[in-house]
């Protein structure tokens, strides 16, 4: 395994695709390298056939993952941009998170901070140990969170969210689960045992109906009112004549547990 490679260890747990940022020293702060490998990662699971979820989370207990790394590069600067190309790495990686059609899960094994923060808010759901902390720290180094700000609005509650633009500051686990940003927060201890609770029940539906719920959540949240009664109407037909669909209801029927394939 490559150097680069091996700072993001991806490995299939039964039927969750498990991606862990693998720079423990670095607090598991992102550079290209790791973004780019986490964004190939996700969709070869998506592609795999097998996996109905994926795990992201951060190596050791101290930090999830701290965002950019803000060592130098060769020009003297800790943030670079190839003005050659349109899309910077980090907005391909977001981009794949919301067409992603497995639901993703935050591990929040530690710290989260500035871009960390960005990626807990692209997954769909989170579950994070009660002794961490999280914050947008850009305030204190001379700049703002521009790249996860569209993530973080989708999120926070406005006032919280400007307050944290604003001046930089941390909020508790607590504060997270209050404020809707992760779903539950555990004993450090617990925090794998609750994360196997809540994969056993999402791993047992149907892969088809969690893939088109997550295409109208996603798509639905940018409409009118209007337009998304008229999309739902339109996904109605969609869903029920999938296999998954049918299987559903016959194994009802039939009082029994049903078999998903996934068609």
């Amino acid at each position: 395994m490559s150097e680069a490679a091996s700072d993001v260890l991806v490995e299939r747990r039964g039927a969750v695709t498990w991606i862990t940022i693998n720079r423990e020293a670095r607090r598991n702060a992102l550079n290209e390298q790791v973004v780019r490998t986490i964004d190939q990662a996700i969709a070869a699971a998506v592609g795999d056939g097998v996996s109905r979820a994926i795990v992201i989370t951060g190596a050791g207990d101290k930090a999830f993952c701290a965002g950019a790394d803000l060592a130098k590069n060769v020009q003297g600067f800790a943030f670079a941009v190839d003005f050659a190309r349109p899309k910077h790495y980090i907005v391909d990686l977001f981009k794949r998170l919301q067409e992603c059609t497995l639901p993703v899960i935050a591990r929040v094994n530690g710290h989260v901070m500035a871009g960390g923060f960005g990626l807990l808010c692209a997954c769909d759901l989170a579950i994070a140990a009660d002794d961490i902390r999280i914050g947008t720290t850009e305030p204190k180094i001379g700049v703002t969170p521009m790249m996860i700000l569209p993530y973080m609005m989708r999120v926070l509650p406005p006032r919280r969210l400007q307050e944290m633009c604003i001046t930089g500051e941390q909020f508790t686990a607590q504060d997270a689960l209050d404020w809707g940003v992760v779903n539950y927060v555990v004993p450090r201890a617990e925090l794998d045992a609750k994360l196997d609770w809540l994969l056993a029940r999402i791993t047992d539906k149907s892969p088809t109906a969690l893939r088109l719920g997550k295409q109208a959540f996603n798509a639905t949240r940018d409409m009118s009112l209007r337009e998304a009664l008229e999309y739902a109407q339109a996904m109605v037909p969609v869903m029920s004549s999938t296999q998954d669909a049918r299987e559903g209801m016959t194994a009802f029927q039939e009082k029994r547990a049903p078999n998903f394939t996934g068609n």
